[in-house]
């Protein structure tokens, strides 16, 4: 007479975690007979612990920024967040966050109390992306320049000039000389891209985000008032409560001069408020307002050059 043992193989899940079901039958089988014994005559009934828990998507990069180096704008920070069953996270506990999307890749480089990037390289070969330092200037960009190798000529850099390399040298012609308006040099940029800067000798930073918006970028207010900046937006939804939204493509971000679009610098930003599937407020939206004009600046000298972002008409 046979006689049927029901087993449950408590590790089950990290073997079917690895492996096809078909093999993670045959291993989980085989342990058991070896448990029990080839010699009786048993069936072996096994009950495997489904994996439910979905995964995390990667998260290449985040960065945080205090108050003191990045104002963000009033419309960004919610109120509900403070009613909100998630609570808004502090700089440390968001990094620690980022790390459990990338456990075995991720770094991440503090500067002080002051600014905090992390980043971690792309398992999927589809997805560029990089990080460069160069004179204290750190940069995170993600996606790629369909225009670099006339950028490269243009700006008299080497031919092993990559994406996040050739953004800094941008950045430190706009910072030393000025010879163009910022947004100029943006529009000069084609591809999908989003990148965010920060020159640690200046406390400056510089982030922008490719007018197509096909790499997207979303920003938010940290519980101690911090400006955190990701690609992931399940990240920011964790770390910022309802204090978040889509970092509006087209624009740039400053670290003396505020958001602006790129694209019409001429015209003032307008927040939308927004609302989410509960109802609840959440950070604003920004768009360009059509119906808005800036007032531009004469600029003299490099350092005027770049005081006033851009110059050009939109």
């Amino acid at each position: 007479m046979n006689h049927s043992t029901y087993y449950h193989c408590p590790f089950s899940k990290a073997i079917t975690e690895s492996h096809s079901l078909s093999e993670s039958i045959w291993i989980i089988t085989d342990f058991a007979y070896t448990l029990l014994g080839e010699g009786k005559k048993r069936k072996v009934v096994l009950t495997l612990e489904e994996n439910n828990t979905k995964p995390k998507e990667e998260a290449n990069m985040l960065a945080i920024f205090k108050d003191n180096l990045v104002n963000p704008p009033e419309e960004l920070n919610s109120p509900a967040s403070l009613n909100s069953s998630k609570r808004s996270k502090l700089p440390n506990e968001i990094l620690q966050e980022f790390q459990s999307y990338n456990p075995s890749n991720a770094f991440s480089m503090s500067f002080g109390n002051d600014a905090l990037l992390a980043y971690s390289p792309s398992n999927k070969p589809s997805i560029h992306n990089g990080f460069c330092v160069l004179d204290n200037i750190h940069c995170i960009f993600l996606g790629s320049l369909n225009n670099l190798s006339k950028l490269i000529k243009q700006y008299g850099l080497s031919k092993g000039t990559n994406d996040a390399m050739f953004i800094i040298e941008a950045y430190r012609t706009l910072r030393d000389r000025g010879p163009y308006p910022a947004d100029q040099v943006l529009k000069e940029l084609e591809g999908s891209f989003g990148f965010v800067i920060y020159d640690n000798k200046d406390g400056t930073v510089f982030t922008a985000s490719g007018s197509n918006g096909q790499i997207e970028l979303f920003w938010g207010v940290a519980a101690d008032g911090s400006v955190v900046i990701s690609e992931n937006l399940e990240l920011i939804k964790a770390s910022c409560a309802k204090s978040f939204a889509p970092f509006p493509a087209g624009c740039m971000l400053h670290s003396g001069h505020g958001l602006m679009s790129y694209e019409h610098p001429t015209r003032k930003m307008k927040p939308m408020p927004r609302t989410d599937s509960e109802g609840f407020m959440c950070g604003a939206n920004f768009l360009v307002d059509s119906q808005s004009r800036k007032s531009m600046m004469p600029r003299v000298g490099s350092e005027a050059n770049w005081a006033p972002w851009g110059g050009s008409q939109a």
